[in-house]
C-alpha cells in the first residue's frame, strides 16, 4: 500500500504528464524562453499561456502558499515531491516572477490581510508583473542611504526621487519600493510602500549594457501619489521588510549556479568545438581539467542547494545562509560561462551572425558579470558571511 507521500507524487506525475505541453519540457535557451506574466501577455507562446494557467489554476506557480492566497496549501514535503517530478519530466518552470521570489514572502510576513488579498492571487496566476525599487544612485552597497522621499500629504503620498538598475521596470506593471519618510533617522526613517507603474509622475528609462541588453532601468518619480493603504508594515519600518526580502532575493539569484536543466551546455559545447581524444575525452586536457573542477564544484552546490530549501522550507535556515548561496551561486555561474567562452574559443566573440545566434553565448557572458554585483556584491555577501555566521572579530 502506498504511503500518502507515494500516492501524491503518482498523482502528480500523471498530472504533469497530461498538462505539461511538450514545448514547455524543452530546455530554457533564451530570455524569451521564460514566463514573466503580467498585464501584456502578448508575447507568451500558446504553450508558454497554457502552461502558467494551468499551473496557477492549481496553484502550483507557489505550491507551498496558502490556499486563500493563490497557492497550492502543499506542505514542504509534497512541495519537494512536485519539484523533483517537474525535474523528472523536464517541466519548464511556468512563471518566473519578482512577485513570487520577493515580494510575496514579504507580504506573507508583513502585509496587512487586504494586501495579501489584494496582491497575493494575481502574484501567483501571473497577471501582474512587479519590479523592485531599491539602489539609487547614491545608494547600493549602502542602501540604507537612499533618498527617494515620501511626504505624507494626509490620505496619500507624494513620492519624489530617482532609482537605479531598477530590473525590467520598462515592462512591470507595479513597484515595491523603498522611500525615505523620515530624513532623521538613517534606518529608522525608511518605508516600504507598493505602487501601479501607470501612476501619473513614474516614468522609465532603460540601459543599454555591455551585452546589448537592456535588462535594467533608471526609474524616476515626479510627485507620484501612493495612497497610504499601500504601505507594507509600520510607517518608518520598511528597512525590516526590506532586509526580509533581500534574502529571498538573494536565494533566487543563487539558482543561477545550478544552470539550466537538460543537457550540460558547457559539456556539450566543448565536446563540439574541441573534439575528443582517442579514449572519448575532451582532447584538450588542460581545459578538460578545469572542466571537471568545474563540475565537482557544481555538483557540491546542487547538494547544498537542496538542503538549503529543505532547512528553509521548514523554517530552520540560517538567517544569513541565502548571502553564502548567492556569493557561491553566483560565481559558480560566471566561471561556467567563462569555460563556455574558454572551449569556443575566438568564433565564441563574434555575436552578429545567424551562426552565433546572434553572438547568444557571447551576450550571456558579458550579462554574468553583473550576478555578482546584483542583490547585493560579493563583497557585501562576504562580510555577511563573516559577521554572522564566522563570527570573525573585527567583521
Amino acid at each position: 500500500m502506498m504511503s500518502d507521500l507515494e500516492q501524491f507524487r503518482a498523482e502528480t506525475r500523471a498530472w504533469l504528464e497530461a498538462n505539461c505541453p511538450p514545448e514547455m519540457r524543452e530546455p530554457v535557451r533564451t530570455e524569451k524562453d521564460s514566463v514573466w506574466g503580467g498585464r501584456d501577455q502578448s508575447a507568451m507562446t500558446p504553450a508558454q499561456k497554457q502552461w502558467m494557467d494551468r499551473m496557477g489554476e492549481r496553484g502550483w506557480t507557489v505550491p507551498d502558499w496558502p490556499k486563500e492566497y493563490g497557492g497550492g496549501g502543499l506542505s514542504a514535503a509534497e512541495t519537494k515531491v512536485l519539484r523533483e517530478e517537474m525535474a523528472a519530466l523536464r517541466c519548464r518552470n511556468p512563471l518566473s516572477s519578482f512577485g513570487i521570489s520577493m515580494l510575496g514572502p514579504a507580504l506573507l510576513k508583513y502585509g496587512n490581510e487586504a494586501q495579501k488579498k489584494e496582491h497575493l492571487p494575481k502574484i501567483a496566476r501571473g497577471e501582474i508583473r512587479w519590479c523592485q525599487g531599491y539602489s539609487e544612485p547614491n545608494a547600493g552597497s549602502d542602501l540604507a542611504s537612499l533618498a527617494t522621499k515620501a511626504e505624507d500629504k494626509g490620505d496619500h503620498f507624494l513620492v519624489n526621487g530617482q532609482k537605479v538598475w531598477t530590473s525590467y521596470a520598462d515592462n512591470a506593471d507595479w513597484i515595491f519600493c523603498l522611500v525615505r519618510t523620515d530624513p532623521t533617522n538613517k534606518h529608522n526613517g525608511i518605508s516600504f510602500v507598493l505602487f501601479d507603474m501607470r501612476t501619473p509622475g513614474v516614468s522609465t528609462k532603460p540601459i543599454l549594457l555591455i551585452s546589448g541588453y537592456s535588462p535594467f532601468c533608471e526609474t524616476f518619480f515626479d510627485n507620484v501619489k501612493v495612497p497610504k493603504e499601500n504601505l507594507v508594515g509600520e510607517l518608518n519600518k520598511g528597512w525590516d521588510v526590506a532586509k526580509y526580502l533581500l534574502g529571498h532575493e538573494r536565494e533566487m539569484i543563487s539558482g543561477m549556479g545550478l544552470g539550466g536543466g537538460g543537457k550540460n551546455p558547457l559539456i556539450e559545447g566543448a565536446r563540439k568545438t574541441i573534439g575528443l581524444d582517442a579514449e572519448g575525452r575532451l582532447a584538450d586536457p588542460l581545459l578538460r581539467a578545469q572542466i571537471a573542477l568545474f563540475e565537482v564544484r557544481a555538483k557540491a552546490f546542487a547538494a547544498q542547494s537542496e538542503r538549503f530549501i529543505d532547512e528553509l522550507k521548514a523554517g530552520k535556515a540560517h538567517p544569513a545562509q541565502p548571502s553564502m548561496m548567492k556569493y557561491y551561486g553566483t560565481e559558480l555561474n560566471k566561471s561556467r560561462h567563462e569555460l563556455m567562452m574558454a572551449a569556443g574559443g575566438s568564433d565564441e566573440l563574434e555575436w552578429e551572425s545567424e551562426a552565433s545566434d546572434g553572438g547568444r553565448e557571447a551576450r550571456a557572458w558579458l550579462r554574468t558579470k553583473a550576478n555578482s554585483i546584483e542583490g547585493g556584491t560579493s563583497e557585501v555577501q562576504l562580510n555577511i558571511i563573516a559577521k554572522r555566521i564566522l563570527n570573525l572579530p573585527g567583521a
